[in-house]
């Protein structure tokens, strides 16, 4: 029973999507005159039914990107390879990044939902941004990308806190070790709380909430989805849902 829910699901899924439904209709036709097109070049029993996976959306003229997380993952791991840490300790940003750190470097990947992966120079941490397992002025070199305006409303599993996103910056100052790196990204604009899913933060903000560290560099995706790097933060407090990233150091 739950085989065919899952294919009915497959099925029809793809109609409601409010914002590309038309696109959705013409790809769905399309892709039932393909069906019946390939069905004639090859046995039946080698494609049943029950394993139609119809994926209208993907015909695109260019492939859909999220620029946020292309930009902010290329922006972090090139300043993390011209610093050359001898271990690098990232927090809740995606799981790919941590991955690709470990090839350059020793690195930790801590989260309250922690990965299960086996990479020989990956160490996966269970713990929480809030009370990291990291002693003070102990790391000189961290990542938390696009993590901070999520912590304390609850769309992970923590606890609710409307203090969360800066009591976050707080613990990730006092772990940063004096001279090392701390890199951040959040996203930058009209500073508002989308509940539950994150907050927007004026550029301000952040260096206030981190006011124990240095700021080195600021770069970011504006609204247009154009990276900008090395550029003034006081100037992006307008924008909608740009990405701003920040490079902080520890004197």
């Amino acid at each position: 029973m739950r085989k065919i829910a899952v294919l009915i699901y497959r099925l029809i899924s793809p109609l409601f999507d409010p914002i590309h439904m038309w696109y959705g209709f013409i790809g769905y036709f399309r892709f039932w005159v393909q069906f019946f097109q390939t069905k004639k070049h090859i046995k039946w029993w080698s494609m049943s039914l029950m394993d139609l996976y119809p994926q209208p959306q993907d015909a695109t003229k260019h492939t859909p990107m999220d620029a946020h997380y292309f930009y902010q993952q290329l922006w972090c791991f090139e300043h993390i390879l011209k610093q050359t840490p001898e271990k690098h300790l990232d927090v809740g940003s995606t799981y790919q990044m941590s991955g690709y750190i470990s090839k350059i470097t020793k690195a930790f990947f801590m989260d309250i939902r922690p990965i299960q992966a086996n990479l020989s120079n990956l160490e996966v941490v269970d713990g929480s941004i809030l009370q990291p397992p990291f002693a003070a002025h102990s790391l000189d070199s961290i990542s938390c990308l696009h993590v901070i305006e999520h912590i304390g409303l609850g769309r992970y599993g923590d606890p609710l806190d409307a203090d969360g996103s800066k009591k976050a910056c707080h613990e990730l100052a006092k772990i940063l070790k004096p001279g090392g790196f701390l890199y951040v990204s959040v996203p930058v604009g009209r500073e508002r709380i989308c509940f539950n899913a994150h907050r927007v933060f004026n550029p301000k903000t952040i260096v206030h909430y981190f006011h124990e560290l240095s700021l080195v560099d600021f770069s970011l995706v504006d609204d247009a989805k154009n990276f900008v790097e090395h550029t003034d933060y006081t100037k992006f407090d307008h924008l909608d849902y740009g990405c701003g990233m920040f490079i902080f150091t520890k004197k």
